[in-house]
C-alpha cells in the first residue's frame, strides 16, 4: 500500500555528498534493523548518448526508478533513500509516483563551493575535460538548486562525516 511508503532524496549539487550520505544512512537504518533500499539515481539513467531533448536522461532515470523500485516494493521495502537532483518542484511529484506514491521528504545537503570542489579534484582526472564540466556544473546546479527551493530542509553538511550527516538526515525525517 502506497501510504505506508516513505522515501527521503537526497538532493544537491554534484560533490555534495549524496551518494556516501545515502550509503552511511542506509547502514544505520540497517544496522538497527530497518528494511531500506538505496538508489543512486546517476546510475538509472547512465547511458550514452541522451537524447537530443533530454540531455540528463531525466526519463530513462524515472521509468528506472519506476521499476527498481517496484522491485523492492515486491520484496518488501518500504523506505527508499534516492541520491540524485530534483532541479525543478514539479518534478517531486513524478518522483513520488516512480516510487508508488507515499510520503517524499527532499534534503538538499549543502556543502561549500571549496569542499564540492576539493571532492571532484580528488574523483576525476587533474586538468579533465571531466573534472572541468563537473567542476562548472557544481557552480551552475547549486544556483539553480538555491533558487528553485524545491526541497523540504536545508542540511548544511559543514566538517561533518558522512555518518554524522546520515545521522541528521535520520533525524529530519524521523525514521
Amino acid at each position: 500500500m502506497a501510504m505506508d511508503l516513505e522515501s527521503v532524496f537526497l538532493n544537491g549539487t554534484v560533490g555534495a555528498g549524496k551518494t556516501t550520505t545515502g550509503e552511511a544512512l542506509h547502514w544505520l537504518l540497517a544496522d538497527d534493523g530497518i528494511s531500506n533500499a538505496v538508489i543512486d539515481l546517476d546510475e538509472l539513467r547512465r547511458s550514452w548518448p541522451a537524447p537530443a531533448t533530454d540531455r540528463f536522461n531525466h526519463e530513462l532515470e524515472l521509468r528506472n526508478l519506476q521499476a527498481v523500485a517496484g522491485n523492492y516494493r515486491d520484496v518488501g521495502v518500504r523506505r527508499f533513500i534516492l541520491a540524485g537532483v530534483i532541479e525543478q518542484p514539479s518534478e517531486v511529484n513524478r518522483y513520488r509516483a516512480a516510487l508508488g506514491g507515499g510520503k517524499l521528504t527532499v534534503i538538499r545537503l549543502d556543502a561549500s563551493i571549496e569542499a564540492i570542489h576539493e571532492r571532484l579534484r580528488n574523483r576525476h582526472e587533474p586538468n579533465s575535460q571531466e573534472l572541468t564540466w563537473h567542476l562548472d556544473r557544481s557552480v551552475e546546479l547549486g544556483e539553480i538548486l538555491s533558487e528553485t527551493q524545491v526541497e523540504t530542509h536545508v542540511l548544511p553538511t559543514g566538517p561533518r562525516t558522512p555518518q554524522q550527516v546520515a545521522q541528521a538526515v535520520r533525524a529530519l525525517i524521523g525514521w
